[in-house]
């Protein structure tokens, strides 16, 4: 029972004719009237948590929380990628989400952007922090959000491939391919244009053959299957919204840009090739206004199952990211992690960069974009004291250049709270939340 409704999303209503697999418009919007200060958030979750080793070990160095000195901090190897943008950022610590201490370790990136708790075996998500902001900017852009990963898909309850859960917690299918993400944002052609609005009308008849079967379908179905259909044709009744909208951009032109100094060949066997696609194609949505909204799940907590699981052989570290993280605490394994950490690092210092060198209006992409990146573990199976990091947003009031650890009774959704009300989006509050986090504010 408790991996059902992930085969809904891809048979759905048995004996109505209709298999309905979810478009690729899910994520789209339209345009709004006039010309506005975009405000984006990006996020970007990777699993199986950090090294930590001691203040007095002979590996102390790579530590990837910095080391406090007098009333300021200085980066250690991990994140000294971190050091030109120190003005831009933000390291925190001491911060979890409440329900995640209790679960299993590899169950907590399903809640590392809804904070939700887990009812026993009934598996029940929340809406996620980017698809909450997506529901009140995304109508502003050709795409609502753009949802990305290693390992794409959805994967399965409590292991998913993708940090972004729709208003009833149902994962969105995250791509994974380069050349496929470029397609969508960008991809031209008559021939295309015409089969997107072939592929919209279908939908939107399959919708409709849907929702007219469902009526005689609930009154044979059981009080757990009614509330499951109920919660399935709630998604069905969004889908039909954002066909409606999609509609009025296929006769608007998507950017001009050009994939020459994209790899997009790239695939996951060459990691670090590919993580730079990944991130260049998040700055690029941002860049031409295509998106607002973007997550990244560069890898998920499954550990052998998941392509991302092999990506530390690109250093030439034996074994895969799970055995990695495990072995943090024996001998050299503190510095073979923290190398691993580090790699990753660069390529977060590397886009956020490329943000802030970027001009817009009167400063730069980075000063209207929140970038938060981070992990649901601190050490393997240890859900506190996430090691995160929250970058730009200086045109919302955020000020930066600070280690903050505002302790383990603050709940991460005060983060996910600030952030909101930064953006301007209306909220009563998310998942647990207790205030802002007023320390990230000027």
């Amino acid at each position: 029972m408790k991996k059902s409704w992930y085969l809904d999303r891809r048979t759905f209503l048995r004996g109505t004719g209709v298999a309905l697999g979810l478009p690729w418009m899910e994520s789209m919007g339209r345009a709004a009237p006039g010309k506005e200060t975009a405000k984006r958030f990006a996020a970007v979750y990777f699993p199986f948590g950090v090294s930590l080793p001691g203040e007095k070990s002979e590996y102390a160095e790579w530590n990837w929380f910095p080391e406090e000195v007098d009333s300021s901090f200085r980066f250690r190897k991990s994140l000294e990628s971190l050091e030109p943008l120190r003005e831009q950022v933000t390291i925190l610590g001491s911060l979890s989400h409440p329900a995640g201490r209790k679960m299993g370790g590899h169950d907590t990136g399903d809640i590392f952007l809804t904070g939700a708790s887990f009812r026993g075996a009934d598996y029940r998500n929340g809406i996620s922090l980017d698809q909450h902001i997506a529901a009140h900017v995304g109508e502003q852009t050709r795409f609502g959000s753009l949802v990305l990963s290693s390992d794409g898909g959805v994967g399965e309850p409590t292991r998913a491939t993708t940090l972004s859960f729709t208003s009833q917690g149902r994962p969105i299918p995250a791509l994974s391919s380069p050349r496929q993400i470029f397609d969508r944002l960008f991809g031209k052609g008559d021939a295309a244009s015409k089969g997107e609005r072939r592929l919209l009308q279908n939908t939107s008849s399959m919708l409709d053959l849907v929702l007219e079967n469902s009526r005689a379908m609930k009154n044979r179905l059981g009080r757990q299957d009614q509330r499951k259909l109920d919660d399935y044709l709630a998604s069905v009744r969004d889908i039909e919204q954002r066909v409606n909208r999609s509609t009025a951009w296929l006769d608007i032109p998507k950017p001009e840009v050009t994939e020459e100094a994209l790899n997009l060949a790239v695939d996951q066997s060459l990691p670090v090739e590919y993580m730079q696609a990944m991130y260049d194609l998040m700055f690029l949505a941002f860049q031409t206004d295509s998106t607002r909204v973007a997550t990244y799940m560069l890898g998920q907590v499954a550990g052998a199952t998941t392509i991302a699981n092999a990506f530390p052989a690109c250093l030439g570290l034996q074994g895969n990211w799970h055995g990695l993280a495990h072995g943090a605490g024996k001998g050299d394994g503190a510095e073979k992690l923290g190398r691993f950490d580090q790699l990753l690092m660069n390529q977060l210092s590397r886009f956020i960069q490329r943000l802030r060198e970027t001009p817009e209006y009167e400063g730069t992409l980075l000063d209207n974009t929140l970038v938060f990146y981070g992990s649901s573990n601190s050490k393997t199976h240890n859900n506190s004291n996430y090691p995160l990091v929250l970058a730009g947003g200086k045109s919302m009031g955020f000020k930066h250049n600070q280690f903050l650890k505002p302790g383990s009774n603050v709940p991460l959704s005060n983060v996910f709270v600030t952030i909101l009300d930064a953006m301007g989006i209306p909220h009563n509050g998310f998942a647990d939340s207790s205030g802002e986090l007023s320390d990230l504010k000027v």
